[in-house]
């Protein structure tokens, strides 16, 4: 009899310490939500950038592809990103299958250095593991578009016969923008 009294008085306390717990946890009032983090604009640790549209893209590209036709040349345009995402590519009728992704790489060495890639070709020279680095180019043919002097974007074009032709059609495309 003792053993079941003890039992008794044992579950007893038990259950009531799991009510106390949970009337507890019930009544306790809900967690305010978190407030809504806020960034001061003002105190620099925003900063705003410029970007080039896809409308501006698209025009830049076409006024390269325009330049690249009226001299006869069948070459593809590229068009990429301060990040070298590309925007817009065209392939010329008849440019070769090779022009395509050249020109995007050349998009992307441009911007990537803020520089035509004829003269970051010539540094090769002095640093020619250059070459090596992922998606880049390093022949004449890409040129980049700035704004208030950082890139913005950057244009590059393959499959003249020469890279200072594929480089004339480019900074054609960049001269579009600013008409």
């Amino acid at each position: 009899m003792k053993k079941i009294l003890f039992g008794a008085t044992a579950a007893a306390v038990i259950a009531a310490g799991t009510f106390g717990v949970v009337s507890a946890n019930a009544s306790a009032p809900a967690a305010a939500a978190p407030a809504a983090v806020r960034a001061d604009a003002s105190n620099g640790n925003l900063q705003q950038s410029t970007h080039l549209t896809i409308e501006a893209a698209t025009k830049a590209a076409q006024a390269t592809l325009k330049a690249a036709e009226k001299e006869n040349q069948r070459v593809s345009v590229a068009v990429v990103d301060r990040n070298g995402n590309t925007l817009v590519t065209l392939r010329g009728d008849g440019a070769g299958p090779q022009s395509y992704e050249s020109a995007v790489k050349k998009a992307y060495t441009a911007v990537s250095w803020n520089a035509p890639t004829s003269e970051l070709a010539k540094r090769l020279t002095n640093a020619p593991t250059l070459k090596d680095i992922p998606n880049t180019l390093f022949l004449a043919g890409g040129a980049p578009v700035t704004a208030k002097g950082a890139p913005v974007a950057g244009i590059g074009v393959a499959g003249a016969p020469s890279g200072d032709l594929d480089e004339k059609f480019a900074r054609a495309g960049v001269a579009s923008l600013g008409r």
